[in-house]
């Protein structure tokens, strides 16, 4: 969703990654090193491998959740882990498979819904189905309206206060519900429920833990790690008081030129699937166990359905021209996982599919998730969304509600949506039947998360476990592990000469506009809704990069220096460890497309190569190699997702892909001088051009292949990189 100003806006190698499956803990990370060679075999498929340069690594047993997923992997001048195809992908090869949700129909809930829906005025069924911003609403006009939702935009916050803390979360929270639930002068009395995105971590919030983004758990590989995320991040979203966060996203990313490609897990769906239950569990709780939105569980979204992360040229909200079999077999498999898990809500897409608003496709939002997915809970529209369906205004929109959007995200023109909506509503445009489908899936819902109903469990936030309690929001233990999650996702590229790891007791250089950078490692959705305007002083707790290097060399009998530009580079260091890569963005910024986009007045990359957009970075790493020649130079890259860097990797003897590791800096440290072995697999194709779309299993040959990753230990044979550079705007 777009938020802030208000609009949310390889070569088919065997070398592969296997997921496990969604079960065991034990077996979330199947793959095993071995020198030279990998093989495995199992029920969903066999094969051997060999390895050139590196280790391929077998995939082990993956249990719990629907057999083994095994297989084996090659690996050409570098470390590689590899699987068969994940056991838990249904097959679409017969039409749209059909699953079912592990949370089961409660006769007492569904009756005491029906009841309700029978009691409510058309004004009061509207009213729950507009969903609108903190700052354009009042408790008053939740009261008055029967408002069934609001949510906080990315870089809003209670009194529009950026330091606010758990307390002041909590107290906004509280005055929105204690309006909703007044009954006084015939009003509904239906509990309100607060959606916030907490994309990696509580985000927005002063103090909150960040979790790497997505595309960097996609390369840990580990099922039940993101699990324990959801769980912790879900703990946190409760000590502010609300009760819904927009996560999680469950793009298969094709293009990389999309600016969201971070958001995903992997281009490949395997990963996706194998990690939306898993998130949906860690979130809610597990379906129909006794912790199923427990004290310290808040409600999913599975989103955004459907095909986001495969629109043509990687176009934010563009058009992705797949068929249904494609959209199945690549795009809708994490639902086929979250949905089963017990995800509540869904929320709908902005692209098109084959030309049509997703907001309005009603095939696929009625037709596949609700009669096909079996999905029972409901669906909410993204920021605005339903004003791009032809026809449609952001204060009008009968098409999104009769294709099947239950919940309108109208963030400022609620008003005007709410009473047109009446209008539609009265003049059967907008038919009952629907409306009364829509508002029964909402108070479904918030029965079933405890706020009403026969099965209540929680009354106004502030009287909730963990309300307005400041030290949960960066808790030890889940800066832990966020630390934790860091160390598993990174991915060495390059190690030439056995640079890494480095000792703790080294004399080193650290240099690079992001060395020092929270804002940078953290990027989009971090404070703000693009990640900008921020300095270290926002994420109180956090740890640079920089500071966990000098925080560990230190206690190791070593020294780091800072030297951002590298102007220090000619004294006397062990190594220059250069933290480097993309600056923050979260949606329209990060797209690569030609030209200047007039309306948003934005310079857009034109292609993959990173020094066209941030030539600093090339600048650095030359500079240090001429004022020190024989100074190992580890860079650190952060990035969204894979870029042409040749030209980087050759000015560097180790490269590091660290993606957008969020607030605990400590743990690229950990991993940098050997506190723990490199483990991270790309879960992504790296491009070797500066126009190469590459995904698996594509007949194209990708520089690093899906799946790869060196360990330490293992010999590097990249060798010198041909550094070709058009500049020329991809097609």
């Amino acid at each position: 969703m777009r938020l802030t100003r208000y609009a949310t806006w390889i070569m088919a190698a065997a070398v592969v990654i296997a997921p496990a499956a969604c079960g065991d803990d034990t077996s979330d990370n199947p793959s095993s090193s071995s020198t030279g060679a990998g093989a495995g075999s199992g029920t969903s498929g066999s094969g051997t491998g060999s390895g050139t340069g590196g280790s391929g690594t077998g995939a082990g047993d993956s249990t719990g959740g629907g057999g083994n997923g095994t297989g084996a992997g090659d690996s050409t001048g570098g470390g590689g882990s590899g699987a068969g195809d994940s056991a838990n992908l249904l097959p679409c090869d017969g039409g749209w498979p059909e699953v079912e949700s592990a949370i089961a129909k409660d006769p007492a809930i569904e009756a005491a819904v029906a009841e309700l829906v029978g009691k409510l005025s058309v004004e009061q069924k509207v009213g729950q189905m507009v969903q609108a911003e903190i700052g354009s609403i009042t408790p008053d006009e939740v009261k008055q309206y029967n408002i069934g939702s609001v949510l906080n935009g990315g870089g809003s916050w209670p009194g529009r206060n950026k330091g606010a803390t758990a307390a002041d979360w909590v107290e906004l929270a509280d005055a929105f519900y204690k309006a909703s639930v007044d009954t006084s002068g015939g009003h509904a009395g239906i509990p309100i429920i607060w959606g916030i995105d907490a994309v990696h971590g509580n985000n927005n919030v002063r103090g909150a833990t960040l979790f790497p983004h997505n595309i960097g758990l996609g390369a840990a590989n580990e099922p039940g790690l993101l699990e324990r995320i959801g769980a912790a991040t879900a703990k946190e979203v409760v000590a502010t008081g609300l009760d819904w966060t927009f996560a999680p996203t469950l793009a298969t990313v094709r293009d990389d030129r999309w600016g969201r490609t971070y958001e995903g897990y992997s281009e490949d769906p395997e990963i996706v699937n194998a990690y939306a239950g898993r998130v949906v569990q860690g979130i809610q709780g597990a379906a129909n166990s006794a912790d199923l939105f427990g004290a310290a569980r808040v409600i999913a979204t599975a989103k955004h359905f459907l095909g986001d992360g495969g629109t043509d040229k990687g176009d934010d909200q563009g058009n992705n021209l797949s068929s249904d079999t494609e959209l199945c077999e690549i795009h809708a498999q994490g639902y086929l996982s979250a949905i089963p898990a017990g995800a509540q809500t869904v929320m709908a897409s902005y692209n098109r599919v084959r030309g049509e608003k997703m907001h309005g496709k009603g095939d696929l939002l009625t037709g596949v998730l609700k009669d096909k997915f079996h999905f029972d809970g409901f669906v909410v529209g993204d920021w605005n969304g339903h004003g791009q369906v032809e026809g449609c205004s952001n204060s009008s929109c009968a098409a999104a509600i009769n294709a099947g959007v239950d919940m309108i995200m109208v963030p400022t023109d609620w008003k005007a949506f709410y009473m047109n909506t009446v209008s539609q509503v009265n003049s059967g445009t907008i038919k009952m039947d629907r409306v009364n489908d829509a508002v029964t899936r909402i108070l479904r819902v918030k029965m079933r998360a405890g706020l009403l109903g026969p099965k209540k469990t929680k009354g106004a936030p502030s009287q909730r476990m963990f309300a307005g309690e400041q030290s949960v929001l960066g808790a030890r233990e889940h800066r832990d592990l966020a630390r934790e999650a860091v160390r598993k996702s990174l991915v060495l590229l390059k190690n030439a000469g056995s640079v890494l790891p480095l000792a703790p007791s080294s004399n080193v250089l650290v240099a690079g506009k992001s060395a020092d950078s929270i804002s940078n490692q953290a990027g989009g959705w971090s404070r703000t809704w693009q990640g900008t305007e921020n300095t270290n002083a926002d994420f109180p707790g956090a740890t640079s990069i920089y500071k966990g290097i000098q925080d560990l060399v230190s206690a190791g009998g070593g020294q780091a220096t800072l030297s951002a530009d590298g102007a220090a580079a000619s004294g006397n260091f062990d190594a220059a460890i250069v933290v480097i890569g993309e600056t923050p963005y979260a949606e329209m910024k990060g797209d690569i497309q030609p030209g200047k986009d007039a309306d948003d007045n934005i310079d857009h990359a034109k292609t993959l190569e990173h020094a066209l957009f941030h030539p600093e970075d090339l600048r650095v790493l030359k500079a240090i190699r001429q004022a020190a020649p024989a100074l190992p130079i580890v860079t650190v890259f952060l990035s969204g997702r894979p870029l042409y860097v040749n030209k980087e990797l050759n000015a560097s003897d180790a490269f590091v892909a660290a993606w957008l590791p969020g607030s605990e800096g400590g743990g690229v440290a950990d991993v940098l001088f050997g506190v723990q072995e490199f483990q991270g697999k790309l879960s992504f194709s790296w491009p070797g051009s500066e126009c190469q779309r590459v995904n698996r299993n594509d007949g194209q040959t990708a520089l690093f292949p899906y799946g790869f990753g060196l360990k330490t230990t293992d010999q590097d044979t990249l060798g010198t990189l041909e550094e070709k550079s058009t500049g020329t705007a991809c097609n």
